[in-house]
């Protein structure tokens, strides 16, 4: 029967930024504790049963958590004019940069779930 393997880590950084165009709070510059989850899925394991090293994964989330830890987001690149960095647009900027990390055509990064707040999440997948 075929399947699916799926593996996930997750992150957490701090991060400040407004929302541009909002009406309410959120226009104004404000921080979130944020938490990332990431996940990896494929069908076919490598030769020793791994789906993907955790450790390789790791990696490439701590690179990226350490372009946005402790910074205002509307001063990072791609939310400095292109997009607004929500929710949604950080999950998807984070599948995106650890996509193009993870050099193994077995393997998708396919989901990334952003915790702004415990019980305000965004995901962005592909399918």
């Amino acid at each position: 029967m075929p399947g699916q393997f799926e593996v996930m880590i997750e992150r957490n950084f701090s991060s400040a930024h407004q929302l541009r165009g909002y009406r309410g709070k959120c226009e104004n510059l404000h921080g979130h504790n944020y938490k990332i989850e990431i996940y990896a899925r494929g069908s076919e394991l490598n030769n020793i049963g791994l789906l993907v090293d955790f450790v390789e994964l790791k990696d490439a989330a701590d690179e990226l958590v350490t372009y946005l830890d402790h910074k205002n987001l509307n001063e990072l690149e791609p939310f400095v004019e292109e997009q607004n960095p929500s929710a949604e647009n950080v999950a998807r900027y984070c599948l995106e940069q650890l996509a193009a990390k993870i050099n193994d055509d077995r393997v998708q990064i396919y989901k990334v779930r952003c915790f702004e707040t415990p019980t305000s999440v965004a995901t962005y997948q592909v399918d």
